[in-house]
């Protein structure tokens, strides 16, 4: 909330609570006589309670986003989806030529299963050995070889295992899919394109916009006057998280409310702002990232809020605003205040 200083008044008197704004004269009167007593009107001002928003300019962004790289390399075979189309998390983006993960699967499953031969006639050779071990048909130095022989046929088949599962893994990359649910973007390689793991330029960006981020930013000094009347007790939230609303660039209010999801920790030095980010349900997609709207921050209720009229303030030397006050019924006295900022045509003490 910002202090807000200075308008000019046409007159205020203050008695038991009530203004007493002059109004003008009559226009049409003579010039020979003498001036009418100036009609004034009465406002009572009473303490109620009144909800403290706060009005900041805001910019959308993805609640999640995700660049699309490919982790094994190859030809680009095929685009499977369509650029700007809604994709569900595991879609198929791309398929890269898998021929030659197809043909390292291959060799790799030959491999496991020649493993997995060799580790059988090395535990039928334990299996023969095991009954004669103590005669003179085998030595101990051949029982303990042939058993050690098949611990490493063993572990060759649990290798030759796991070069098939990365095998699998690498033939399985060539589908490049969708990690997340969103909006896809615009697709930066064409068919035939070679592409490496990892590489710097993404193949297309995953949006998700529904809910959708606001990123607003407020003085450092206007949040910590907030802060401490919440604090204190003067301004009380009634759920946790303010409220916010939001006017499009077109002046339409958004339908959807949304809440306050965090504050940053530091302030920016340039500016001496800090940034807040709210969350806003975007079922419809009609806003996307990037977008400008002006937010509406519901910060909490005040419960003994006064109004004053904007022509009953008038601006001092001292950067103060003060309106007249009565003190009896033929002298007026200025009573000093501080407003924190403008509700419609009032000021907000």
């Amino acid at each position: 909330m910002r202090k807000n200083r200075g308008v000019l008044p046409l007159a205020l008197l203050v008695l038991s609570g009530s203004l007493v704004i002059a109004g003008c004269g009559d226009k049409n009167q003579s010039a020979g006589g003498p001036p009418p007593a100036p009609a004034v009107g009465v406002v009572t001002l009473d303490a109620k309670p009144l909800t403290i928003t706060t009005d900041l300019p805001g910019r959308t962004s993805a609640y999640r986003i995700a660049e699309v790289r490919p982790q094994v390399g190859g030809i680009i075979l095929k685009r499977n989806y369509t650029e700007g189309s809604y994709v569900e998390a595991g879609t198929s983006l791309y398929q890269i030529d898998p021929a030659i993960f197809q043909a390292t699967l291959n060799s790799a499953q030959a491999n496991l299963a020649k493993a997995k031969a060799n580790a059988e006639i090395a535990r039928l050779t334990v299996e023969r050995y095991k009954p004669l071990l103590g005669t003179n048909y085998v030595s101990k130095q051949d029982f303990d070889t042939a058993t050690s022989q098949y611990a490493q046929a063993v572990a060759a088949v649990k290798a030759a295992e796991a070069t098939v599962t990365n095998a699998k893994i690498n033939l399985e990359y060539t589908k490049v899919t969708a990690p997340i649910s969103g909006r896809s973007g615009k697709s930066t390689v064409t068919e035939g394109a070679l592409v490496a793991p990892g590489q710097q330029v993404a193949l297309t960006t995953v949006q998700q916009i529904d809910p959708i981020y606001v990123d607003v930013t407020q003085s450092s000094e206007d949040y910590l006057k907030l802060k401490n009347e919440i604090e204190s007790g003067i301004v009380r939230q009634e759920q946790g998280k303010p409220v916010v609303h939001l006017t499009l660039t077109n002046g339409q209010s958004y339908a959807q409310k949304g809440h306050l999801e965090f504050s940053d920790v530091t302030v920016d030095e340039s500016t001496g702002s800090i940034t807040m980010r709210a969350i806003v349900p975007n079922p419809k997609g009609e806003l996307l990232p990037g977008m400008f709207v002006r937010t509406k921050l519901e910060n909490g209720i005040r419960q003994n809020a006064i109004l004053i009229p904007q022509q009953a303030v008038i601006r001092t030397p001292r950067v103060k605003q003060q309106p007249w006050s009565l003190i009896k019924t033929t002298w007026l006295k200025v009573r000093t205040i501080e407003v924190s900022q403008a509700v419609g045509n009032k000021w907000l003490e």
